[in-house]
């Protein structure tokens, strides 16, 4: 629909510039002399199809990286982006960008500062909803991707960024896969990123006073759009310990948004949208063996 739009517009504004240009320049001049006025003319528009075409094959056609969601409280911090399901207290989805620059700064500490979200009008959940319940408060963007922001640091110990993990899930898999992230925003220079949990009304039992849903997976999903090789992969992994290669558990992104029913890049163009959701290239996506068997030896069991 844009697109047409657009052609629309350019053709529109083609006619009323013939007009001013016929008015202005050709008006009772030699045809040699139009023939030349029209042959810059020509170059001139030209030069500006060619820097449409460059804009519209550049990062910049993703006009936001937001699945779409059913949930109308979309919220927006500094650094991340989440949509929050009161009934589940906790976000559908987080998203963000993180770049090779900032994965390698290292300005901000962790603070630990767990608090309620002012930013949910309705409330978020609270610290006291998961102490004795057995589940640890798991980060969906992870502390880890803010070190190069103190604010960012801060905002990611929002509860609307909690999601109750098995401790086990926690501190292994989903570790692993945080930091095995970070390692592929470094060899592709820019990430958008969006992850959360898998919220089902009938199998999620729930925590506290403030009812926390506890998902039974979570999700990942990592887009990358600089070119030359413009690319996407998706995992899904319970909430438990595993002792399987994160390779595991890949799917494509069209088969994570048959699972949990979310449209992860809707803005993307659709020509785009098609090829990278259809599809990965393992080859693309490489693991460290070493933290796995780091994983394996002692994570899983701390």
């Amino acid at each position: 629909m844009l697109d047409k739009l657009i052609k629309i517009i350019i053709v529109v504004g083609l006619i009323i510039l013939g007009i001013l240009i016929y008015n202005r320049y050709f008006k009772g001049k030699n045809i040699d002399e139009i023939i030349e006025q029209i042959d810059e003319l020509v170059e001139q528009t030209e030069d500006v199809l060619d820097d449409i075409e460059n804009k519209n094959n550049s990062i910049d056609i993703l006009d936001n990286y937001f699945p779409f969601s059913s949930s109308k409280n979309i919220i927006q911090h500094q650094f991340f982006t989440l949509a929050y399901s009161e009934k589940d207290e906790q976000a559908q989805w987080v998203a963000y960008e993180l770049t090779k620059a900032n994965v390698n700064s290292f300005i901000a500490e962790r603070t630990n500062d767990f608090r309620e979200d002012k930013k949910i009008k309705t409330g978020s959940a609270s610290i006291y909803d998961y102490r004795g319940s057995g589940y640890d408060r798991g980060h969906l963007c992870p502390a880890g991707d803010m070190t190069f922001t103190r604010l960012g640091m801060s905002e990611s110990f929002y509860m609307s960024n909690m999601s109750p993990q098995h401790r086990s899930f926690n501190r292994g898999v989903w570790k692993e896969l945080e930091q095995q992230t970070r390692d592929w925003v470094r060899a592709n220079q820019h990430l958008y990123i969006v992850t959360g949990p898998v919220l089902r009304k009938r199998e999620n039992h729930k925590i506290g006073k403030n009812k926390v849903s506890v998902p039974k997976a979570y999700y990942k999903v990592l887009l990358d759009l600089k070119e030359p090789v413009q690319k996407g992969i998706a995992f899904l992994i319970p909430n438990e310990k595993q002792i399987k290669r994160l390779e595991e558990f890949e799917l494509t992104i069209d088969e994570l948004e048959e699972k949990t029913g979310i449209d992860f890049f809707p803005h993307l163009p659709d020509l785009l949208e098609e090829k990278i959701e259809k599809q990965y290239n393992p080859s693309h996506w490489i693991y460290d063996e070493e933290r796995f068997q780091l994983r394996l030896k002692k994570w899983n069991y701390e």
